[in-house]
């Protein structure tokens, strides 16, 4: 009986002994470890008999007064320890353990380690102890993962973040707060099509905020879940969406112009037309919409007889090039007459890119409109040489605009223009060496010149032949004069007679 309890002692001071042993000595240290509890929990070690809390040190009941089992430890260790193992039994099989925390700038892990049936659990730093069989600090392929500029992070099968690196942890407290929960996926979830394509295109928005942050997602499948990649995208999405503004202000633009529009792009294909190309046309709007290439675009216009029918055919795949190298010269420039009478001016413009654009635009009124005026030009010069006085009309600016067929035999002139029009001064000057001195000419100067109080006069000169002529200068309206020379017709007939008597 006494041996028995002799030996029973000696058992309880050695296991008494070998928990002092395990547990190591407190020390003050003023960091919460990375977790949620205000607590220093530096150094904490546990102490497991299977899934049952046998015994810690005096530190780790400051904060983790709840833990009783393997169980309650897990939970609290979960939100920055994700990985950390469910059960006792896994450590027991490979006997040494070391669970990283998720976020990688926090230097600190948890070392758990069977020895002799005891499961050891210790929170430290992890710049103290290196960790065995894990990869060193200062390995290239960790520094590339940790330090990588956009965010990764490992996603498990139950969609919670186990790891991830700088870049993700300082995106997720950017997005919401210092003190967010890391095992909470910042990216929404991807399904499995999402997860076999390439890349997937996502957007997540700030706490409070509507203001979106667009990334490039690319899911790699892991042992363990899923390896997840983001590239910050947002400069990228920014600058589609000003051009896309862009273009639909451009397109509204184009809409509202009543010169009809067709651009090519670099593939000779039809990209951007507007409804008054249909209009001058005649083009089916779903034969635009195909985006037909150059070629198609005007044989279709041939056909529809809306330019004008070339000699030959053979020669018009020619012309159609010629017609491309132009416009991509910016020099095609011509007016079309069309079988309906209608006339077209069509231009080619080069834009970037290598594209090509064309606009058609309908001159047929202006056309209808020159070739009125100049019929009627026509028709008023013909009256003005059927008249016997000789006429010269000045505009505002003091410049011969029109003289008959009579003032040309009176005085000598071709009637025919040239590049500097003749000025009034010039033109009495020219008289004056067919008529005698008078100072006729010189008022006619001066009235052509005058903007205002004139009224019509009329005086008499006489040629260097002896013929006398009456001048009338008369004002006409917009500052224009006009000027009528009419030969005295009973001194022409006197001389006449005085001629022929002699």
């Amino acid at each position: 009986m006494v041996d028995w309890i002799i030996l029973t002692a000696i058992s309880l001071v050695s296991a008494s002994l070998a928990v002092q042993w395990l547990l190591p000595r407190q020390r003050q240290r003023g960091d919460n470890f990375g977790l949620s509890s205000p607590a220093s929990l530096f150094d904490a070690v546990f102490l497991f008999d299977g899934d049952r809390l046998i015994s810690h040190s005096d530190i780790a009941l400051e904060g983790f007064e709840s833990v009783r089992d393997w169980q309650d430890l897990r939970r609290l260790l979960h939100r920055d320890f994700p990985t950390f193992p469910e059960t006792p039994e896994r450590i027991r099989s490979e006997g040494y353990l070391v669970i990283p925390a998720i976020d990688c700038t926090v230097e600190r892990d948890v070392l758990c380690e069977w020895i002799d049936g005891i499961v050891r659990v210790q929170l430290r730093e992890s710049t103290d102890c290196p960790p065995q069989g894990q990869r060193d600090a200062n390995d290239p392929i960790r520094l590339a993962m940790e330090q990588a500029p956009y965010p990764v992070w490992l996603l498990d099968n139950q969609n919670e973040v186990r790891w991830c690196n700088a870049a993700y942890v300082s995106l997720v407290r950017k997005v919401r707060d210092q003190d967010t929960d890391l095992t909470a996926p910042l990216f929404p979830v991807a399904d499995d099509d999402t997860r076999l394509s390439a890349k997937t295109r996502v957007s997540i928005s700030s706490d409070g905020s509507d203001n979106k942050l667009w990334f490039d997602l690319t899911v790699v499948d892991h042992p363990e879940g899923h390896l997840c990649y983001a590239v910050d995208i947002h400069a990228i999405v920014a600058a589609e969406t000003a051009q896309r503004k862009f273009v639909q202000t451009m397109t509204k633009t184009f809409a509202q112009l009543s010169i009809g529009l067709s651009i090519f792009d670099r593939n000779r294909q039809l990209a951007l037309f507007n409804p008054a190309l249909i209009d001058l046309t005649t083009l089916p709007p779903d034969f635009l919409s195909c985006r037909p290439s150059l070629s198609s675009f005007f044989d279709r216009l041939r056909d529809q007889h809306m330019m004008p029918e070339p000699k030959n055919y053979r020669s018009w795949r020619s012309q159609m090039n010629d017609l491309l190298e132009a416009a991509e010269d910016g020099n095609y420039q011509e007016t079309w007459s069309l079988p309906s009478g209608s006339v077209y001016s069509v231009s080619g413009r080069p834009h970037p890119d290598g594209a090509v654009a064309f606009l058609f635009e309908d001159i047929t009124a202006e056309i209808t409109l020159t070739r009125r005026f100049r019929s009627e030009m026509d028709l008023m010069q013909s009256v003005l040489d059927k008249l016997a006085d000789a006429i010269a009309v000045f505009g505002d600016d003091g410049t011969l605009a029109l003289t008959n067929l009579a003032y040309q035999k009176l005085w000598g002139d071709t009637g025919e223009a040239g590049f500097e029009q003749d000025s009034v001064l010039d033109l009495t000057r020219s008289w004056q060496e067919h008529c005698a001195a008078t100072p006729i000419l010189g008022e006619i100067r001066d009235f052509v010149k005058t903007r205002d109080n004139r009224a019509e006069w009329s005086g008499k000169l006489r040629m260097r032949n002896s013929a006398d002529l009456t001048c009338t200068v008369s004002p006409m309206q917009n500052g224009a004069t006009i000027v009528r020379f009419a030969v005295d017709e009973q001194m022409l007939a006197s001389q006449s007679l005085h001629q022929i008597s002699a």
